[in-house]
């Protein structure tokens, strides 16, 4: 398993200076973050740069206002157009794919007024669209799209790996695969170690941080079983910090990077 760092949590203002922080601070790659308005597009002149200069960009992870499972027709378009974009671009770059949720912070059944104003049936209707979509979209560029369940107070639509699988399994699309979030999996899985071996089959990358989103270690979350799940399950993808900082990035991000490998699984427990 690869130790990677989301971009906006390391010193360095450009990529090639953030690159030598991550190898320095113990991390092996760089989680891309990609913005609306097809920024990560307008960013192709640097990260060809920074992958000429062998900085190792696998996954983006969408950062927008609005998602694939939107209310709005319109915005739901913009959302999916800007993710086959990200696509494009990680897959250009040599990465592996492009994360997204259903939702974020657009409704929560836990929270007044408790009823969505759509359905279950349209729920899935429309993600199910969007990510036929993008599934045909990047197995044609030879990436995936990958589902990210979020906790039941940031998104009504899909909050346990399970949802997100059977979500995954319905496209038919080998190219549409899952994100375990452990943050997330703390306040929603009964079982994490159980959710991340039954959802092997489509687990395409982990997300890292503390039970209170700080960075790992800073929490109560028993990594050692969370990675020790990953190698029963053969797992070889990354482990992409996206997290909150407790302290300077200096400090923290080498006791983070630590804390991972100290708890992965000895290469010869896993399949």
């Amino acid at each position: 398993m690869r130790i990677t760092c989301q971009e906006q949590l390391l010193p360095g203002t450009t990529l090639t200076e953030k690159w030598d922080a991550a190898r320095r601070l113990g991390y092996d790659g760089i989680e891309l973050r990609g913005q609306g308005d097809h920024r990560i597009r307008e960013r192709l002149p640097e990260l060809r740069a920074a992958r000429a200069a062998g900085v190792v960009m696998n996954t983006v992870c969408v950062e927008m206002l609005h998602f694939i499972g939107d209310f709005d027709a319109d915005r739901r378009r913009d959302a999916v157009d800007n993710m086959r974009t990200q696509l494009s671009v990680i897959a250009e770059l040599g990465g592996s794919g492009a994360m997204t949720p259903a939702s974020y912070g657009m409704f929560s059944r836990r929270l007044p007024p408790f009823t969505p104003p759509r359905d279950e049936a349209g729920d899935r209707e429309v993600l199910l669209d969007a990510l036929g979509e993008l599934g045909r979209h990047a197995d044609a560029e030879g990436v995936r799209i990958l589902l990210e369940p979020l906790n039941r107070y940031e998104d009504h639509m899909v909050n346990r790996l399970d949802q997100a699988v059977e979500l995954a399994e319905a496209t038919g699309l080998d190219a549409v695969g899952v994100v375990a979030d452990a943050y997330h999996m703390n306040i929603e899985e009964t079982r994490p170690s159980a959710a991340l071996e039954a959802a092997a089959g489509r687990l395409a990358h982990v997300q890292v941080s503390d039970s209170n989103r700080l960075e790992p270690g800073a929490g109560h979350l028993d990594w050692a079983a969370f990675l020790a799940a990953l190698g029963r399950i053969g797992y070889r993808g990354d482990l992409a910090a996206e997290c909150r900082l407790s302290g300077p990035a200096e400090d923290v991000l080498p006791r983070a990077s630590a804390t991972l490998r100290a708890a992965l699984p000895a290469p010869e427990t896993a399949r």
